[in-house]
């Protein structure tokens, strides 16, 4: 019997300790207005099961849907055909702690676009980077 490869690639997880109060981060990044400053334009709503557009420039609208709302401490939605993303933050005497978890990723699919999402997850996982400190530059103002 062989052994099988798994299919699945190492989701994109990043931490980061901003120097803002945990509501703060919160309206960063569960309203249209805080997702839009840091990420993309949007027509978001923390209500589960609401399905929302993230206008993602030249690769169109992609549709979402909001899967967990539990403010102000984790929301997750499933972005495209395959994605979920999860933001996690917990209190810490006034900073807030940020987890961002984007998973999903197969070596056997590829994305609306017909890229490979091993291609795909090296591009955004470096994309993430930059978003972050958009998203530091935006809570911490």
């Amino acid at each position: 019997m062989e052994n099988q490869t798994q299919p699945t690639l190492p989701d994109i997880k990043q931490t980061i300790v901003f120097n803002a109060p945990i509501q703060k981060v919160w309206n960063a990044v569960a309203t249209p207005e805080g997702i839009a400053a840091w990420f993309m334009p949007n027509n978001f709503k923390p209500e589960l099961g609401y399905e929302f557009i993230l206008e993602a420039g030249p690769f169109g609208n992609s549709p979402c849907k909001v899967t967990e709302v539990t403010p102000p401490n984790r929301l997750s939605f499933e972005w495209g055909k395959d994605w979920s993303l999860t933001f996690e933050l917990t209190e810490l005497d006034g900073q807030t702690e940020f987890t961002l978890t984007h998973s999903g990723w197969d070596v056997n699919k590829v994305t609306e676009f017909g890229q490979p999402h091993t291609i795909v997850r090296e591009i955004m996982s470096q994309g993430w980077g930059g978003l972050a400190k958009a998203l530091t530059a935006y809570v911490e103002a």
